[in-house]
């Protein structure tokens, strides 16, 4: 009985072994396919879900700024100009006596073979590119000056008409119809008195000018033109506030009255023309009459053979403007050809 028990103990183990090994084998398949599903789970979800977000600064803008050359040079002159000129003290002197006695040395100018100073240099260039200025007022008139334009013209504007030149003549008739008719245009006398002084003050050194009242006789602020200088423009305003006339009379033999014969507006052109202006501004209503050697009414005609027989061997014309107030039909057609012909401008006023 105990050989049955010892054979059937030997044949159970390795039917045991066997067992025991197959559920490990299983076991161990059944872990290797949870480990598969989990590992295929996470794959296919990376596939699934989105990629998270990612936060990329751009690459900074690269900016080139130019070399300043001329900034460059302009600093150079600055530092050039800074240093102190030379200058020589010293004189010729002699080792021993001579017979004769030497001379100073001479004194010589060292400026123009220096750096120059660069605010020098701006500033001439500021006064070249200056322009005409311009004001105006309720009446439209303008008033302006400074800008060089070709040969040394200046660019001014006088009641509302533009004009150049350095040498001006102002021509004022005052007489009783054209202080009427600029009164009642809204223009009386004394406004053209203002905008005359404001000419004097605007025009540059360099210009030249002169005013002349008239009314058959004739009153000049000088016999010549005279030079823009602080003097002369007080000089004239002196005179412009002593002399102005308003009265609509210019009796001969007054103080400072010219009376030529014949008088009249022709005498006045003779006046005007023989200053040699650049430009020639009249103020007038385009009536004008005489008294010596009689009493009449200049003709146009007259006046526009007067004109040319006054720009005789002259190389350039004289522009003459004419700034009218109420003209009659007939002699705004007359001064406008006068005025187009000499390469000037008419403008009527009227209220």
């Amino acid at each position: 009985m105990s050989m049955d028990v010892i054979e059937n103990s030997s044949e159970a183990a390795p039917a045991a072994r066997r067992k025991g090994a197959g559920a490990a084998l299983i076991g161990s398949l059944i872990i290797h396919g949870i480990l598969g599903l989990v590992g295929g789970a996470f794959i296919v979800a990376q596939y699934i879900q989105p990629p998270p977000p990612k936060f990329v600064a751009p690459p900074a803008a690269k900016i080139k700024i130019p070399p300043q050359t001329r900034q460059h040079r302009m600093n150079l002159a600055a530092h050039a100009g800074l240093a102190s000129k030379p200058t020589f003290k010293q004189r010729l002197v002699s080792l021993r006596p001579t017979a004769f006695a030497l001379p100073e040395a001479p004194k010589i100018a060292f400026d123009s073979s220096l750096v120059p100073d660069p605010s020098t240099v701006v500033s001439s260039m500021v006064t070249g590119l200056t322009g005409s200025g311009g004001s105006g007022n309720g009446s439209g008139f303008g008033l302006g000056g400074g800008g060089g334009l070709g040969k040394g013209l200046t660019n001014f504007s006088f009641m509302g008409l533009k004009a150049q030149g350095q040498r001006i003549v102002l021509c004022f008739d005052v007489s009783g119809s054209v202080v009427n008719k600029a009164a009642g245009s809204g223009v009386p006398l004394a406004k053209i008195k203002e905008e005359t002084l404001k000419l004097i003050d605007t025009l540059p050194t360099g210009a030249s000018f002169s005013i002349i009242q008239f009314v058959r006789n004739f009153k000049p602020f000088s016999e010549q033109l005279v030079q823009v200088t602080p003097a002369n423009r007080e000089a004239a305003k002196k005179w412009i506030d002593n002399e102005w006339d308003e009265s609509g009379q210019m009796a001969r033999g007054s103080e400072g009255v010219k009376s030529p014969e014949p008088n009249g507006v022709v005498c006045v052109l003779d006046a005007a023309f023989a200053m040699n202006p650049d430009v020639v501004f009249l103020i007038s209503d385009g009536q004008f009459e005489q008294t010596y050697p009689a009493e009449r009414r200049i003709p146009n005609e007259e006046i526009e053979d007067k004109i040319k027989e006054l720009e005789k061997g002259r190389k350039d014309k004289i522009p003459l403007n004419f700034i009218g107030f109420q003209m009659r039909a007939d002699d705004e057609g007359a001064w406008s050809s006068i005025a187009r012909r000499t390469g000037g401008k008419l403008r009527q006023i009227k209220k």
